[in-house]
């Protein structure tokens, strides 16, 4: 296991364990005090850890050997951080739009001597909500503190409650992956993932968990992802019409080379593009598939279509093998499961045999592996390297964020190859963390399918109200959250990136405080609610 690394960068070290406990405290601990100190702990910890981390690269040299510079950065990101705060605390129901309308995008940022694209305006607004909610736990110590209060005047808010097996699950993977970050090979790259996922991530998770969400802010995000599809598929269209891409030099190049184009639009991969686009293709058809207004039904069949082309033109395999993924828990939540998984089977069965009837026409060669591998794009030699490690250390792995590493050290040939990852998530978590990173992972997706599907198979002892009467609108937003994790899901076996995607604790926050109102064993032939009609009853 490699434990000399352990004691490499004690100090780092120590702080990742640290930060990882105060962000598990944040989303377990029931006590509203302890859980606003654990948020400031988890908050200063990933800031000093980020700081330390790149410290000695040039490009922090670039601002900090400039003081004056250096001050007004620090005063304009404490202004503008205070300052949102200060309309959560006044406004708490925009918090939940405020996140979710900054979900995709990504700023280049310079980071320990290279460049990373960063959610920058999403961990402004965690931070501006970790304030606000701390402001809230110091001014109602012993009240109800949670950001939307309930119409009827109900007790406290989801995370004062018992915690259910979902937040359990998500900080036993923080937690192990920070500890397992102790013998990485490289700590550096796990470092990074806690600071810049997991942790910030985990306290989104426990902002959006207190929401009480009503049938208006689901409105409100729902119209927000759609006005954000539209513009980035327009942007799409302005590609590849133009032929240009805004930027990423790799998929430039490859378009010089390809007899196709993909586009991007402002998402620096064309995969992650295509998994947003997908994500918000299965919200619209679950509201239209419950729908039975004429009008709202077209209207969301030409939005369908408008989105189809966007994702048409990204070229990504795993968006559309994942979109089928979410398409046939939709039909199965709404129809019939048996229908739907015979369906299911029968095109897959029905695609392989297209594949391997017409290998040449299609020009590929399955019969190899260099033809397997190219493919999927080399993702067959990742794998089967992945394998590999997890062979040799099946256990424990070689440590959180060594993947890219570890794979260029035992395959003594691919020392410049550069790889960070699988592609494929299992892969990746087996030869990183062993079986102690699976048996997390697994329990993770069973305490997520359990609360998104499960019709009171995981609840909290007496669930937060939500605003308003159960109606079908209800189911149909469980429907979608559904579909939605299992195509995420489906997605990360081919793209890897799930709990390193905001949407992905989005998905999972959203659904914890639905779950408990609506049965979907209930959900066939019910309609969507009308537009005058609240989300959900509160709980009894």
């Amino acid at each position: 296991m490699d434990p000399a690394l352990a004691v490499v960068q004690p100090l780092p070290k120590l702080g990742v364990v640290l930060a990882a406990a105060a962000a598990a405290g944040a989303l377990c601990d029931r006590s509203e005090r302890r859980r606003a100190v654990f948020t400031v702990a988890a908050l200063v910890l990933a800031a000093v850890l980020l700081v330390g981390h790149i410290a000695d690269t040039a490009q922090f040299h670039s601002i900090s050997d400039d003081r004056r510079k250096l001050v007004a950065l620090c005063l304009l990101g404490a202004f503008a951080v205070g300052l949102l705060a200060v309309v959560f605390i006044r406004r708490p129901e925009v918090l939940p739009v405020a996140a979710v309308a900054v979900l995709p995008f990504r700023i280049p940022v310079a980071a320990a001597g290279t460049t990373a694209n960063l959610l920058v305006p999403l961990y402004g607004v965690i931070a501006a909500g970790c304030l606000a909610s701390v402001w809230r736990a110091l001014r109602a110590p012993d009240g109800d503190s949670s950001p939307v209060a309930p119409v009827d005047g109900r007790g406290p808010g989801l995370m004062r409650r018992a915690p259910s097996l979902l937040p359990l699950a998500l900080t036993s993977f923080v937690v192990i992956y920070a500890v397992q970050s102790l013998y990485s090979r490289d700590f550096d790259t796990a470092l990074e993932q806690s600071v810049f996922f997991l942790i910030p991530f985990a306290l989104l998770f426990r902002l959006l968990a207190e929401v009480r969400w009503s049938r208006r802010i689901v409105v409100a995000c729902a119209l927000v992802l759609a006005a954000l599809a539209l513009a980035f598929v327009g942007i799409g269209f302005w590609e590849y019409g133009r032929r240009e891409l805004l930027w990423n030099p790799k998929v430039i190049a490859a378009n010089q080379f390809q007899s196709y184009f993909r586009v991007n639009s402002v998402f620096w991969d064309p995969n992650i593009y295509g998994r947003f686009l997908m994500l918000v293709m299965l919200a619209a058809t679950a509201f239209m598939i419950w729908e039975r207004r004429t009008r709202a039904v077209l209207a969301a069949a030409v939005f369908l279509s408008v989105l189809w082309g966007g994702l048409v033109l990204t070229f990504s395999q795993s968006s559309f093998v994942a979109l089928l993924a979410g398409l046939a828990v939709l039909a199965a939540l709404r129809w019939n499961v048996r229908r739907a998984a015979l369906a299911a089977a029968l095109g897959l069965v029905a695609a392989t045999v297209f594949v391997l009837a017409f290998q040449s026409t299609l020009k590929i060669h399955l019969g190899s592996s260099s033809g397997v591998n190219k493919v999927t794009s080399g993702r067959g030699s990742l794998i089967s390297g992945g394998l590999d490690l997890f062979g040799k250390r099946p256990l424990w792995g070689f440590g959180s964020g060594s993947f890219g590493r570890a794979y260029r050290q035992e395959r003594k040939g691919n020392q410049q190859q550069a790889v960070s990852a699988s592609h494929t998530m299992p892969v990746t978590i087996g030869a990183e963390q062993g079986l102690v990173g699976l048996a997390v992972y697994a329990a993770l997706l069973a305490a997520a399918l359990l609360t998104l599907l499960g019709d009171g198979a995981v609840r909290m002892r007496a669930p937060p109200p939500l605003d308003g009467a159960a109606g079908g609108s209800l189911v149909a937003v469980r429907a979608a959250l559904a579909a939605m994790f299992c195509a995420l899901v489906v997605h990360t076996m081919a793209y890897a990136a799930f709990l390193e995607d905001p949407l992905t604790w989005v998905i999972l926050a959203f659904g914890l405080a639905v779950a408990p109102h609506a049965s979907l064993a209930a959900a066939r032939a019910r309609p969507f609610a009308p537009a005058g009609e609240p989300l959900a009853a509160p709980a009894r």
